[in-house]
């Protein structure tokens, strides 16, 4: 069985990035969970503990986590839930981990801005600061062969917008 769980937290550490030798992005961090209740007698927000998880975001969730979440960040993290036992020699204890299967800046707290990132063919995300990688950057030709002969050749502007919103539609 698979429980999903949904947090809001401040990322705790810096997320470490990193690659397998299979190819598989992956970033992780610490989420630190505050529990508040507000104090009617005496008007105040009184924190009652913390609560700590190890998130782990894969492939294309862990290439945006990696670009855009930072130490300190209040985020909100949808994933799967796993409890691990663990023991060393003197300690026991459970690690609580979650597998990201969504992850944001929680906007209860801040303004962020938004920038959808195309995927090339080989699975990567492109860098915001490359100029190829915004929408209304012509793709390189791959050889010269397929470079337009001429301006007469290209598609009129409007078949590329068109081309442009289909391709940024979410499905």
């Amino acid at each position: 069985m698979t429980d999903t769980i949904t947090l809001t937290g401040l990322v705790a550490t810096e997320p470490k990035h990193l690659t397998t030798g299979e190819g598989l992005p992956i970033t992780s961090f610490r989420l630190a969970s505050t529990l508040r209740h507000f104090d009617r007698k005496n008007g105040v927000w009184v924190d009652t503990g913390t609560n700590w998880y190890t998130v782990s975001a894969f492939r294309r969730l862990a290439m945006g986590a990696a670009a855009s979440i930072s130490k300190g960040d209040r985020v909100i993290v949808t994933g799967r839930l796993r409890l691990r036992d663990w023991k060393t020699a003197d300690k026991a204890g459970m690690s609580i981990e979650v597998d990201a299967e969504a992850l944001g800046h929680d906007l209860n707290w801040g303004t962020a801005s938004y920038m959808r990132t195309m995927s090339s063919s080989d699975g990567t995300v492109p860098s915001p600061e490359d100029p190829a990688a915004s929408p209304d950057a012509e793709p390189a030709p791959e050889s010269p062969d397929d470079a337009p002969a001429s301006a007469a050749t290209e598609r009129p502007a409007d078949a590329e917008e068109t081309e442009r919103e289909a391709s940024q539609t979410p499905f």
